[in-house]
């Protein structure tokens, strides 16, 4: 008997499905809100295109506003998250910063 074992690159290996939302989010940065928005976003993690760069490991407070619809709600929901970056990739004027979202809650 033939075994097949299909191999995936490093960078490739991922715990949860990812969904592609674009998401407005509002950036907490030294007590300022910087817009941003999710280029995907997953149970366990996102991908957040901004202006800020910033350094692997370091924790970012953010939140995200989720719409109703998409929730089952009666009105958009806002998710309050603290995470930690794990890259920070520049793409074009922006940054492509991906995150492990570490805490969670939900404020409306």
């Amino acid at each position: 008997m033939l075994n097949i074992v299909k191999t995936y690159p490093l960078n490739d290996l991922r715990g949860a499905v990812r969904f592609p939302l674009h998401l407005r989010v509002a950036l907490r940065d030294n007590e300022e809100d910087l817009e941003a928005e999710t280029q995907d976003i997953s149970a366990g993690g996102v991908l957040i295109h901004c202006a800020v760069e910033y350094q692997v490991g370091s924790t970012i407070q953010f939140s995200i506003s989720m719409p109703a619809k998409s929730m089952g709600a009666e009105k958009d929901v806002r998710v309050e998250c603290v995470g930690r970056v794990v890259r920070c990739t520049p793409v074009g004027d922006r940054n492509a910063v991906g995150a492990i979202i570490d805490e969670y809650r939900i404020t409306r």
